[in-house]
């Protein structure tokens, strides 16, 4: 038997084993991402209420700090302008 013919003809099997290989991941990835998890997680019930709940503390807690800071930026004004005047009288 012919080295060189025996070598071209397994090249030329390899080729097309290549080609088939190639083709068959082509389609196994295809297929591998339409069944993977990408994007969000979708969330059960159960886990949708909790998450409401946490929110909703959340958001009462920042409404109540702002009312707070709110409350004291009123307060302040009325605090530096009485001291602002107490300053002047003294001083004059």
């Amino acid at each position: 038997m012919d080295v060189n013919k025996a070598l071209r003809e397994l090249h030329e099997e390899k080729r097309r084993l290549d080609i088939i290989i190639a083709a068959l991941e082509t389609r196994l990835g295809k297929q591998a991402r339409a069944n993977g998890r990408r994007g969000r997680k979708s969330m059960s019930p159960q886990e949708r209420l909790e998450v409401s709940k946490r929110m909703s503390k959340y958001w009462e807690a920042r409404r109540a700090s702002a009312e707070a800071l709110g409350a004291e930026s009123q307060i302040q004004p009325k605090s530096v302008a009485a001291v602002a005047g107490s300053v002047s009288s003294v001083s004059a």
